[in-house]
């Protein structure tokens, strides 16, 4: 996997729209997910706990180089979040429990909605969620 070679360090001005990437999307834009391709182009947000859960998964998949190399390519594009969303994610925990949502995803696209854009995932829990862009 050549991560260089990945079109997120593209200029700013050239990027069509932000998305906020869940961990579930940046796995599958690593893995060369085609159903993703069209996501090389966009703006990026996410989070460090994103980035926490990526780099656990690769890891805890014996990918340790690819852990490290997936962390120093995606971190620049983690931002912190506030007090509001912690409460809207609290909240959407609390709704959506029987779904056995994480933290990290409510953080996630309770930010999204904050930010004004679109949760990019693949996780069913999110497939007929409002504000979300669903791609397997």
């Amino acid at each position: 996997m050549n991560l260089e070679g990945n079109s997120i360090t593209i200029e700013e001005n050239e990027k069509e729209e932000d998305f906020f990437f869940d961990t579930y999307a940046i796995y599958e834009i690593i893995r060369e997910n085609k159903n993703y391709s069209r996501y090389l182009n966009v703006g990026i947000v996410t989070t460090k706990l994103n980035l926490f859960e990526l780099y656990f998964k690769f890891l805890n998949s014996g990918e340790e180089s690819l852990a490290e190399l997936s962390l120093n390519k995606y971190c620049p594009f983690a931002v912190d979040f506030d007090e509001e969303v912690i409460k809207e994610a609290a909240k959407l925990k609390k709704f959506l429990n029987k779904r056995d949502v994480s933290m990290t995803d409510c953080i996630g696209y309770a930010l999204a909605k904050q930010w004004g854009i679109r949760f990019l995932t693949g996780d069913n829990a999110f497939k007929d969620s409002e504000n979300v862009e669903f791609v397997k």
